[in-house]
């Protein structure tokens, strides 16, 4: 798709008498410019069951003011922000053009967009300047008419007219933001409870495809004295397990379609959310094998892996290229013989140029859609097993634990192959460790799921595994950027350069790949007593 920026901005209610009271008393604004009125036609685009709304992205094609065009609105992590994609208008009115539908395949899956509501609007803008006359924010009057177009034709199209205050950051901060809204307070215009005009036009038909929350599971029949393992007394009250699970993972299903949409917008981030997503969602499943049946699970689990293993050259060697390249700028220059920084460059250029491409191939494989509607699927039938009715407490602690006798065994793998005979295997201590990595990954996410319940500990457990990710993770990283040491001095005797520096880089990373190894040993006792510490 064609240009984007990001939009900053805040609704306010607006009734037929409201005058926009004097914003120049807000500090930084200088003063107010003349106000422009524009006459506004948009025709918004979804699916029948709404699928872009529910997912709070917008699509429309708008003609009049200043930014005719086709306009794909998508959410960002930031509250009152959303990523704002533009593409020309075309010719065709009622045809979304692919380019504007592609960074939302994940949304749509194959289903054509096609009108759902028509908004023409009457804005009269406001610019507030700063010093020099910079434009500091937008400040949009509109009033509107919407017209809810029938779904069916046994449904009449519905009407409503409405005045709201847009107001919209351009080279302001959230500051001016505040200001402007405590300014606007002052004078009785409240914040808007909707988040943009189509959500305002397709309120009912968007609370009618809500779906209900699903049955609370029917916990365990009550019995007297009634003991879990070891005689410990379970918990009861609060949420189910199931709940919580499902919470957890309908989060993480949010997290993936969100990543997915970054990945096909060039996010530089996108990539490495959506395996994080991935992660998370196997572990999830893993760990609570005991709510969710894995004879519906473990298949989720193994696409999970696969779109995740697509997706790790698109990552890897971006983050180990980029490594090499600061510790090559703080070399002495007498150190750096030959090419090396433009080869490094050269070479970061082409292998994330050859990640990106992989990594959209991969999200456009039929494989990676019929995942998402299977991850769908599963939340809106989860297949709940015999602990799902439990108490969630009681649950989530016997999963952390679990997670961590698993993450101790590996450990204790760990530290006999260093026992055996340190340096002699490598490649198999550097395994090894990897797979203590991959096991305190999942004591972190279960960790995470049980935080809300389990309070203190599990929150003290995931920041131990978080500093056990970062440490193992630089081992880890080592690992790759050591192999493309090897590459580049390979490519490099073709070159005819000299390879002295590629050489000392590969030293220079099994020293931070041994400094690694000593921290993590270091911090093992304190990650057995984080683990310990975790109590129903």
């Amino acid at each position: 798709m064609g240009s984007g920026q990001l939009e900053v901005e805040r609704k306010f209610e607006a009734g037929p008498d409201v005058v926009l009271p004097d914003l120049t008393v807000v500090d930084g604004v200088v003063s107010a410019g003349d106000p422009e009125t524009h006459e506004l036609d948009a025709t918004y685009f979804d699916t029948p069951d709404l699928r872009l709304a529910r997912a709070r992205i917008t699509l429309r094609r708008r003609t009049g003011g200043t930014d005719a065009g086709w306009h794909l609105k998508l959410p960002t992590a930031v509250a009152g922000s959303r990523r704002e994609l533009h593409a020309p208008l075309g010719t065709r009115r009622t045809l979304v053009p692919r380019a504007v539908t592609e960074p939302v395949t994940a949304v749509l899956r194959g289903a054509r967009p096609a009108p759902v509501a028509v908004l023409q609007t009457t804005r009269q803008v406001t610019h507030l300047l700063g010093d020099g006359g910079t434009v500091l924010a937008e400040v949009a009057v509109d009033t509107v008419t919407g017209t809810a177009l029938a779904p069916d034709p046994e449904t009449p199209a519905t009407v409503m007219t409405w005045r709201e205050i847009e107001v919209e950051l351009v080279e302001g901060d959230t500051a001016l933001l505040d200001g402007v809204t405590a300014a606007l307070g002052t004078a009785g215009i409240r914040p808007s409870d909707l988040p943009s005009k189509l959500a305002r036009v397709l309120a009912d038909r968007l609370a009618a495809l809500t779906p209900a929350p699903p049955a609370r599971p029917a916990a365990p029949a009550p019995e007297s004295g009634r003991k879990g393992k070891k005689g410990r007394k379970r918990a009861v009250g609060g949420p189910t397990a199931a709940e919580v699970v499902l919470g957890a993972l309908r989060a993480q299903v949010q997290a993936l379609q969100t990543a997915d949409i970054g990945v096909r917008t060039g996010d530089p981030e996108g990539v490495h959310d959506l395996r994080v997503a991935c992660r998370r969602l196997r572990s999830i499943l893993a760990a609570f094998r005991s709510v969710l049946d894995r004879t519906a699970t473990d298949p989720v689990r193994d696409e999970l892996q696969w779109i995740g293993a697509e997706l790790s050259g698109a990552r890897d060697g971006e983050v180990a290229l980029e490594h090499l390249k600061a510790v090559v700028a703080a070399q002495p220059v007498v150190l750096v013989r030959g090419p090396v920084a433009a080869r490094l460059q050269q070479t970061e250029v082409a292998d994330v140029e050859r990640g990106r491409r992989a990594a959209v191939r991969a999200l456009s494989d039929r494989r990676h859609l019929a995942l998402l509607d299977t991850l769908d699927a599963l939340l809106a039938d989860p297949p709940l097993a015999e602990a799902a009715g439990e108490p969630g407490r009681t649950v989530l602690a016997d999963a952390v634990k679990r997670t961590g006798k698993r993450l101790r065994a590996r450990i204790d793998e760990a530290r006999a192959r260093e026992a055996d005979d340190p340096g002699a295997h490598e490649e198999e201590s550097e395994h090894a460790l990897h797979e203590v990595r991959k096991a305190a990954k999942r004591v972190r996410y279960t960790a995470e799921v049980a935080a809300p319940l389990l309070g203190a500990p599990a929150e003290a457990l995931v920041a131990c595994m978080k500093e056990v990710q970062d440490v193992l993770g630089e081992a880890q990283d080592t690992v790759v950027a050591r192999q493309w040491c090897l590459r580049l001095a390979a490519a490099a005797v073709g070159a005819g350069e000299d390879t002295f520096t590629y050489g000392r880089l590969h030293a220079l990373e099994e020293l931070r790949a041994e400094h690694a190894d000593q921290r993590f040993w270091a911090t093992e006792p304190t990650l057995r007593a984080a683990v310990k510490a975790v109590r129903a």
